[in-house]
């Protein structure tokens, strides 16, 4: 045996109730499972045997949703997801512009758009910080972009454009494009002409940012997309060495794609990440006006399907569920649930792993049973309801009004209701510690500020719930069975405290002991 790890207190999650302080480990895999006094006839001539004394074991938290690689380059440049008014943004673009030659580009992300209030969206704001340079500025729900004139200049956007998909260069009365970006066409008009980190450097990026996901406990993550040269960046990596952590990866297939050409992708990979499943979107976002609502929002918006043939997204699941593909739709508005688990129906689980919806951030009580009934994961962040303020004055509240807000990332009746419910953050939209999220899957407002008052906090998990969003549920989600066992994974979580009985508040900051992924220590304080 290469590793024992011994705790006084271990969550199995396996379903049997047995006591265990000991976890054997060979060649990745648990070999055995049993208390100290079983450490003494596993051990052998090599056996690293670390014991953890009063710390907590789990099965290795893996993140339902984010975007590592992606990731890189929507984090570029300037933060500015802290900035809660107009004033704070424009002070820290200034700030950054003003070590820069006229003609450098300025990038910059998490923009919030409550910021701009009453006002439109519009790059005018962003100019009188950065002056007549190249900027582009991604706002925090990373379906939309504000570029300032000199950026347009550069991609050659002087008016409308049309697209396959529900996106657009949103322009004032004159057919003058007003700097905001809507949807992912849109968006890379001008984000193909932002200068990009080399693979080499990205992928050196990308392992520091692994190590710091692994220091949180993550020993995993269903990546939701592979553009571009992810793969060679991924690759590129693995090459330096081990990742931190697993990655399964989703590549887009967005409208008039070749879905038939993302078959024979499924299963490639390296040591620790692989292609499995595809990511669709069957809308955009609700701050945005892109989303699919059964009844268009307060400005008229939301009103239409990400595709603009809802039919050929379909064909496009079934010709790849029929191949045994697993796919993930991303379904925000309530029109936009019901015409997935409605293109779902029917196909039964595929034998890799079941089909699943991403985010559900307002969802009718009759669809509820639905997602049970045809075996739908619900892939779900409950960090993003921070995005939202309990008394309804946030943009995404105002839109949908009091009824469809209070439908608001209903966690636990979809848990209640005996469907699967896997929790992530979608990062970058939101931090990855999944501490945090853990916590507030149970707060329902952001961990460590009593004061903030909680969004729908009926809709609260119990810390088992949220410990399987992250375990069990995750690994079902991947078509495997989670836990530790014999034969399981040998991917670990250490808490210094006791995710089942430490107060959310004081587990969102707890150390993390130690992280183990394929029987390897990838993070010991």
């Amino acid at each position: 045996m290469n590793l024992v790890v011994c705790a006084d207190t271990v969550h199995t999650l396996a379903g049997d109730g047995r006591p265990v302080e000991a976890i054997a480990i060979t060649d990745g895999v648990v070999t055995a499972v049993g208390d100290r006094r079983d450490v003494r006839d596993w051990r052998g001539p090599g056996t690293e045997v670390v014991d953890l004394g009063g710390a907590t074991v789990t099965p290795g938290l893996v993140d339902g949703h984010l975007h590592p690689v992606m990731g890189l380059q929507l984090t570029a440049d300037v933060d500015l997801s802290a900035a809660r008014s107009l004033g704070e943004v424009q002070a820290l673009l200034a700030a950054a512009a003003a070590g820069r030659p006229a003609d450098a580009w300025l990038q910059a992300w998490g923009l919030d758009p409550n910021v701009f209030g009453d006002r439109p969206v519009t790059s005018a704001p962003i100019e009188a910080a950065v002056g007549d340079r190249p900027a582009f500025v991604r706002l925090f729900d990373a379906h939309s972009a504000v570029a300032t004139p000199a950026a347009l200049r550069i991609a050659g956007v002087d008016g409308p454009r049309s697209f396959a998909q529900r996106s657009s260069v949103v322009c004032d009365e004159h057919g003058r494009p007003t700097g905001l970006l809507l949807e992912a066409a849109a968006m890379e008009l001008v984000a193909g002409h932002v200068p990009r980190e080399p693979v080499a450097a990205r992928a050196a990026r990308l392992r520091a940012l692994l190590g710091e996901m692994a220091a949180t406990g993550l020993t995993g993550g269903h990546v939701m997309d592979l553009l571009g040269d992810s793969a060679e960046v991924v690759a590129a990596a693995e090459d330096l060495g081990d990742l931190p952590l697993r990655l399964r990866f989703a590549p887009w297939c967005e409208p008039g794609a070749d879905a038939e050409a993302l078959i024979p992708l499924q299963g490639r990979g390296g040591r620790r990440w692989e292609i499995a499943g595809v990511k669709f979107f069957i809308d955009g976002t609700i701050d945005n006006g892109t989303a699919w609502l059964e009844e268009p929002d307060a400005h008229g918006e939301s009103a239409e399907c990400f595709w603009t043939d809802p039919a050929a997204y379909t064909k496009a699941v079934h010709l790849l569920a029929a191949a045994g593909v697993p796919t993930a739709t991303h379904a925000i508005g309530d029109a936009a649930v019901r015409y997935v688990l409605e293109t779902l129906d029917g196909l039964g689980r595929p034998a890799a792993a079941p089909h699943r919806i991403e985010h559900i951030e307002t969802l009718p009580t009759e669809l509820i049973g639905r997602f049970r009934r045809q075996g739908v994961v619900a892939s779900m962040q409950p960090s993003h309801s921070h995005f939202t303020r309990a008394d309804h004055t946030d943009n995404w509240s105002s839109r949908l009004g009091g009824e469809r807000a209070g439908r608001a990332w209903r966690c636990r009746d979809l848990r209640d209701a005996g469907v699967p419910v896997v929790l992530g953050s979608d990062w970058p939209i939101a931090p990855f510690d999944p501490r945090r999220i853990l916590a507030e899957a149970q707060l329902r407002r952001p961990a460590g500020e009593p004061e903030v008052p909680p969004v729908r906090p009926d809709q609260g998990l119990t810390p088992l719930m949220a410990l399987e969003g992250y375990t069990s549920l995750a690994a079902l989600a991947a078509g495997r069975t989670g836990g530790i066992r014999a034969g399981a994974r040998a991917d670990l979580t250490a808490f210094t405290l006791d995710p089942l009985r430490t107060a959310p508040d004081e587990l969102a900051d707890a150390p993390i002991a130690l992280t183990v992924v394929d029987g390897t220590i990838v993070h010991r304080p």
